[in-house]
């Protein structure tokens, strides 16, 4: 098994010219939550002298761009600001974002085979409704991008395979509910590490069960363990899914001088898995071995992606045989890919569609904490059933204490595919909140005309991103 396919059954849109790899490198000079937080520039800086000292921005396979800011309404399209998107990010937030769209803007014109979005601030741990930061991340870089290409080049399928040892929660809640997105996340245990989630059974909502795969491992797996999930599960999971692109939420803390978390891959274990997943574009995430890793792992990653040789890019400090895994983890390790497995298979399952059939809307609740931050947020999310499409979502949002005030607001969605009548249905229920006196703020995405709307009650204004 070598990878995601073949570009024939890309989109129309996407024509492959180029045999080069792009990169984008924007490491944030002027953005930290503390100046010693491990989330700091000092992460791409170390990483930049090792590339420019090996001279890997002047092979001929490699072409360097510059970022970009992101519109507030690419913000606005995957995104609900509360109270709007100009208070939840900074410059470097836009410009972060928009070196993935660099990316994909070049990945769509042909000018690169694929691309590596070296940027910062991180973004796998914002979710769909945003009050602050959460894990580091105020905005999602990834699913901007997604939904960047989605709207700009009409691009249907797309798979999301995150490797951060965190798992990738904010992915999760932006793409739960969409058929389309194929998301696959293998990180640590959450029962072991923040965000706390990411297990078999968060498998996807009614209309999309079986496109959100979770493979929660055990501490201490290592590259065996790792390539074992790619080779058994990953793979082949992305050739039946035949997605027209693939995107590595590329984080690099499950290597094992990570100082946030405990696992053991290391820096060929990174390279060798991007040479067999073959991502379109790559968009760095976690990784907080400063000088010990990320250096060795962003070089052999992009060495990879390039098709170059990467067998000498190794850590100072390893020596062959160092890091093992036991029987019992590595068992352990199966297992998890025989859930997930069961998962996939069964994504189309009669019960399922039975489900579906009984009630016009799948309802959950769910509770969020803005661990940066500190908010403690709860959500009321229901999802309207259509046969035609797949159905508009709803999302009461409290968020306390919010600067000493709490927060309410009601935000709707409608699909990519979203039919007439829940384009209506949504609207009348945006409306109708704008009279409901709970609410403070009300947003709409219209992701069929791509509109995005917001309302305060305050002032009694409605602005358009």
């Amino acid at each position: 098994m070598s990878g995601h396919g073949e570009k024939s059954n890309v989109n129309k849109n996407y024509v492959n010219k180029s045999d080069k790899t792009g990169l984008v490198f924007f490491p944030a000079f002027d953005w930290a939550i503390t100046p010693t937080h491990p989330e700091r520039e000092e992460r791409l800086l170390y990483t930049r002298d090792q590339i420019f000292e090996e001279g890997i921005m002047d092979l001929p396979g490699i072409r360097e761009y510059k970022p970009r800011l992101a519109a507030y309404k690419d913000i606005a399209r995957t995104h609900f600001c509360v109270p709007g998107v100009k208070d939840q990010v900074t410059e470097a937030h836009l410009i972060s974002a928009g070196g993935t769209l660099v990316m994909a803007d070049a990945l769509m014109a042909g000018e690169i085979r694929n691309g590596f979005a070296m940027v910062r601030p991180p973004g796998h741990h914002a979710m769909k409704v945003v009050h602050g930061n959460r894990g580091f991340c105020n905005i999602n870089n990834e699913a901007i991008m997604v939904d960047y290409l989605r709207s700009n080049y009409g691009i249907r399928k797309i798979a999301v395979v995150d490797t951060d040892v965190h798992h990738g929660d904010g992915t999760q809640d932006i793409f739960y509910h969409d058929p389309d997105i194929l998301f696959i996340s293998f990180h640590q245990d959450g029962r072991t590490l923040f965000p706390g989630s990411g297990f078999s059974n968060e498998a996807g909502g009614p209309a999309a069960y079986g496109r959100n795969l979770n493979i929660p491992l055990p501490p201490g797996t290592t590259d065996e363990g790792i390539h074992y999930v790619l080779d058994n599960l990953i793979l082949p999971v992305l050739q039946e899914f035949e997605p027209e692109l693939v995107i590595n939420s590329a984080g690099q803390d499950n290597h094992y001088t990570d100082p946030l978390a405990n696992m053991k891959f290391t820096t060929q274990g990174y390279a060798r898995l991007n040479e067999k997943l073959k991502p379109d574009i790559a968009v760095l995430e976690g990784g907080y071995a400063i000088e010990t890793a990320l250096p060795y792992l962003n070089t052999g990653i992009i060495l990879a992606m390039a098709g170059m040789d990467y067998s000498n890019v190794v850590e100072p400090d390893y020596k062959p045989g160092m890091l093992t895994m036991s029987q019992e983890k590595m068992t352990r390790v199966t297992e998890l890919v025989e859930e997930a497995r069961f998962v996939w298979d069964n994504r189309n399952s009669r019960e399922i569609e039975v489900m579906r059939a009984k009630k016009d809307f799948f309802q959950r609740q769910k509770q969020i904490f803005y661990d940066t931050d500190g908010i403690n947020e709860y959500q009321v999310e229901k999802l309207r059933l259509c046969a035609d499409c797949g159905g508009y979502l709803s999302i009461a949002s409290q968020a306390f204490p919010y600067h000493g005030a709490e927060k309410n607001i009601l935000a709707l969605s409608v699909p990519f595919n979203g039919c007439s009548r829940c384009r209506e249905e949504a609207y009348g229920e945006y409306d109708q909140g704008k009279k409901k006196k709970i609410y403070e703020y009300v947003y709409f995405q219209d992701r069929v005309s791509d509109t995005c709307l917001g309302w305060s009650r305050a002032n009694n204004t409605e602005w358009e991103e």
